[in-house]
């Protein structure tokens, strides 16, 4: 049984060699990979020094790098971390266990059910996550109760099969969507949390990375419920064709004369409009549900040639 446990690091020298240390006790058979995205303070050298195994990706970002660590890497089971020693390496071993023994595609880390509200010093990063939570969970009818935590375990099908798009901190919410809309087995593990150490700083910054994750968040939600998207849409432009039009028959009704042409003309607009999303919605739908099809089919591919592969070994 193969474990990797993958750390992207960032500028995380402070932090690193503990990180490692950790998890060597902790799942001593795991391979440790630490992905060295562009640091300048030396922690590529303070991985290689601990006998990690360290890689290189120079497209900044997140995304960039996990997209790199689960096309490059073959295991039975992903642990996947951050390099800032935030989280207890002591959970690692139950988040494996529910992966290769209770069979979940994707395991997180839960920090806001534990300690994250207490230890955490940066209160708008409190507020986003809360308003992140809601927004995924009303949109993809999900229970997940924290979206944009680091700690994970994944399957080898989740990890082959995840089409990473995402390019910084919005990874772990796609994630998180992905795996909720192809009806993917998620388990949550509430996990101590503990604040950055005093001579470590986060990368995240709270306005523009909180802005690309709603983003985020909305381009999937179009993106995989299309039907619901554009049918809010038609709903808005609807009422609005109504409420343009509400005057001309009460005009009408009292005078027989439609005098308000423009008027009239903008609430037309508006119900075409209406009813060209709502058609949009219904062509994309068909879509998706193609897509979801075609999605399935490859798991299934993807778990064959996996079985083929350990039977080779």
């Amino acid at each position: 049984m193969k474990i990797a446990v993958l750390i992207p690091c960032y500028n995380e020298a402070s932090t690193i060699e503990k990180v490692i240390k950790d998890f060597k006790t902790n799942l001593p058979e795991a391979d440790i990979f630490v992905y060295d995205n562009n640091s300048t303070d030396g922690t590529d050298a303070i991985a290689k020094n601990e006998r990690a195994i360290v890689r290189y990706e120079y497209r900044q970002g997140k995304g960039n790098v996990i997209r790199s660590m689960f096309r490059d890497i073959d295991a039975d089971c992903y642990v996947m971390v951050d390099g800032d020693d935030t989280y207890p390496a002591t959970a690692a071993r139950e988040m494996v266990s529910l992966v290769i023994n209770k069979g979940a595609d994707m395991v997180i880390g839960d920090r806001l059910s534990s300690t994250y509200f207490v230890e955490n010093k940066r209160p708008f990063h409190n507020t986003g996550n809360i308003f992140v939570k809601k927004l995924v969970n009303a949109f993809f009818k999900g229970n997940i109760t924290d979206i944009m935590t680091g700690y994970r375990a994944f399957s080898s099908l989740f990890v082959k099969g995840f089409p990473v798009l995402s390019k910084g901190f919005e990874i772990e919410t796609e994630m998180t969507i992905h795996a909720l809309d192809n009806n993917l087995r998620v388990v949550t593990l509430p996990v101590e949390y503990r604040d950055r150490p005093k001579n470590s700083f986060s990368k995240l910054n709270t306005f523009s990375d909180g802005i690309k994750v709603l983003k985020s968040i909305f381009i999937l939600f179009k993106d995989y419920k299309p039907l619901q998207f554009f049918s809010i849409i038609a709903a808005i432009f609807l009422l609005l064709g109504v409420a343009f039009l509400v005057p001309v028959v009460l005009t009408y009704a009292r005078t027989g004369l439609v005098p308000q042409i423009p008027t009239f003309i903008v609430s037309t607009v508006m119900f075409i409009l209406s009813v060209l999303s709502f058609v949009c919605g219904l062509i994309l739908d068909t879509v998706s549900k193609n897509n979801r099809q075609t999605f399935e089919i490859q798991m299934n591919i993807i778990k064959i040639l996996m079985n083929n592969k350990k039977n080779n070994n």
